[in-house]
């Protein structure tokens, strides 16, 4: 099952040119998450060639601009093309009060229902799941309420073995049963083992999104073990100072969180507007965690 994400956004606070504020693309299943709306998002989504109406979830971590502040644009897009089917958002409960406020001033009246769940920066608890994952919150220490939010596939079904269940002549009726894993005691007393026609489903993939917050251990027992771990890394570390005074971590502080947490995978991003060039947070974050790649906006990492 494929699990995907692609960056829309990678800068913090401010877009720089060839960067813009925080926003990514999950793809689960061809079902689309996205995952923060800093300004611009829509622009980035028609760059990259993604429909925007085929996006049926929206997470906000927090209500700073720039992981939200395209989120009205996006909306009043998806309401002037015609959009009719539901659009469900999780984010604090203060946006549902901006997102009123914005479209009662322009007489917006959307075309579509928003569902709108209210999350809290207080305790991880599971936000939503469907067939093919859940989403749970993950607690944060920025300057105002923050989650980031941990994606965990659903165990898909055994694979069968379909030449083999065909040359032994077994009926299709049955492949459900042993999707399930079930043994066969077939009529006439004949016995199928299930190990023997099916084989290991492909292991659930996790993909935790860490956006803004000080480097602490309180969040690292909700992420552990994660396929991908997306974590900001706003400054060097020669910039610690900055950082704990603006409650960001560092490169060398979001590799030191990949190594505890046991990823597989590393993901940086969410930079500084001062660094015009990258690589120095790339080498710093390996000096800890050899495998970490840069949040490039445009290229879309498998998970």
């Amino acid at each position: 099952m494929k699990l995907e994400v692609t960056i829309l956004g990678s800068s913090s606070a401010t877009p720089v040119y060839n960067r813009n504020p925080t926003s990514q693309l999950l793809n689960c299943n061809e079902k689309f998450y996205l995952i923060d709306c800093g300004e611009g998002t829509q622009q980035q989504l028609i760059r990259f060639g993604f429909k925007a109406n085929k996006i049926d979830y929206i997470f906000i971590s927090h209500l700073h601009g720039d992981h939200y502040f395209g989120l009205i644009g996006l909306l009043s897009s998806l309401h002037l093309n015609g959009r009719i089917k539901p659009i469900k958002i999780f984010a604090p409960n203060a946006l549902q009060e901006i997102l009123a406020l914005q479209f009662k001033h322009s007489e917006t009246f959307l075309r579509y229902p928003i569902e709108f769940t209210a999350i809290e920066a207080t305790e991880s608890v599971l936000i939503y799941e469907n067939a093919d994952v859940k989403v749970e919150t993950v607690v944060l220490n920025h300057r105002i309420p923050c989650t980031g939010f941990k994606f965990s596939q659903k165990p898909r079904m055994r694979k069968l073995i379909v030449e083999k269940l065909e040359e032994d002549n077994i009926g299709i009726e049955y492949y459900p049963l042993l999707k399930r894993g079930a043994d066969l005691n077939l009529p006439g007393g004949k016995i199928i083992l299930n190990k023997d026609y099916t084989t290991d489903p492909t292991l659930p993939k996790v993909y935790a999104y860490c956006s803004d917050t000080l480097f602490e251990g309180r969040y690292f027992a909700s992420i552990q073990n994660c396929d991908l771990l997306y974590h900001e890394a706003t400054f060097l570390h020669e910039m610690l100072d900055r950082a704990n005074q603006t409650h960001h971590t560092t490169a060398l502080q979001a590799a030191q969180v990949a190594l505890i947490t046991n990823a597989k995978k590393l993901l940086i991003g969410h930079f500084s507007s001062r660094y015009k060039a990258l690589l120095p947070l790339l080498e710093e974050a390996k000096t800890v965690f050899q495998n970490t790649e840069l949040a490039l906006e445009g290229i879309t990492y498998e998970i």
